[in-house]
């Protein structure tokens, strides 16, 4: 009986760990990429889809879309209007309205602008 215990409890670390992902580091090459442009945000009705990435999208996140910077890139983003930053995580693509540079959730856009608004001004810079 032990023995189908040990074996059982190996099995699932092994399935566990075959499942799990460490999140991807952003190539050397993006590092201290910058960009400028319009940022806007997510409506509601993405809330718990996946995104490009597999993960889930939340609102409370501080995520973003992005058309090319690697999935796991932190990025800071700054209003170049009233200097506030937040940094996010890329997990998605886009956006896909044109002019606009970075698609951000709902809770990294309020730290840096205000909803109201629906697009500010933005640097972007990767940053790891």
């Amino acid at each position: 009986m032990a023995v189908r215990n040990k074996l059982f409890f190996c099995m699932i670390v092994a399935f566990t760990v075959g499942c799990t992902s460490l999140p991807k580091k952003s190539p050397s090459k993006w590092i201290g990429y910058t960009e400028r442009g319009k940022a806007s945000f997510y409506a509601m009705k993405y809330q718990f889809r996946k995104t490009a990435s597999g993960e889930r999208f939340n609102q409370l996140s501080k995520t973003a879309a992005h058309k090319k910077i690697p999935f796991g890139s932190k990025v800071k983003v700054t209003n170049t209007k009233n200097g506030k930053s937040v940094i996010v995580k890329v997990n998605d693509r886009g956006p896909f309205v044109k002019g606009r540079i970075i698609d951000l959730s709902r809770s990294a856009f309020s730290n840096i602008g205000n909803t109201a608004s629906g697009v500010i001004n933005v640097r972007i810079e990767v940053i790891e």
